[in-house]
């Protein structure tokens, strides 16, 4: 993939699920290769869960869901463009991907509107997840995991005192 190739500016990535710092995705896929990591929202979407991971899905006037905007080191970007699509199952024009990138405005922790790179859910995950998905009401994967992870020691506990 050459720099100048169409679709792929430069622009930071906003990422809220298993990409984000402490979930196990950023340690392979980001670490070392990003210049800038901040807290960040993106509007008009809401976070449903998946099979161990999250879809974000645009909602127009609904959520926000929480993540971070990262910023690629000038060197690792066509890298790091490259593996994120891979993971994320993502080829233009497929229509078996699972999500779409697309540029969306994310708002940084200023609530400054940036634009930036988002892997939203492709149209025929949503429209599952519209139907019949769970939302993560917090908008944050990362609570939501830590949460989850809370109720399964409570159950042992309770069961290991049964």
């Amino acid at each position: 993939m050459s720099d100048d190739e169409p679709g792929t500016a430069r622009l930071p990535f906003f990422v809220y699920g298993t990409l984000r710092p402490g979930e196990p995705n950023h340690v392979v896929h980001l670490h070392g290769r990003t210049a800038k990591e901040e807290s960040a929202l993106l509007p008009d979407a809401l976070l449903y869960a998946g099979p161990g991971y999250p879809y974000a899905v645009e909602h127009p006037g609904k959520g926000p869901v929480r993540g971070e905007l990262l910023t690629a080191l000038p060197t690792a970007y066509v890298s790091l463009l490259t593996a994120l699509d891979l993971l994320e199952e993502y080829t233009p024009g497929d229509p078996h991907n699972l999500y779409e990138r697309v540029v969306r405005d994310v708002l940084d922790r200023t609530g400054v509107p940036v634009r930036a790179w988002v892997y939203v859910a492709a149209p025929r995950i949503a429209a599952g997840l519209r139907a019949s998905g769970s939302v993560i009401g917090t908008g944050d994967w990362a609570a939501h995991r830590k949460a989850q992870l809370k109720r399964l020691r409570t159950r042992s506990g309770d069961l290991n005192h049964s």
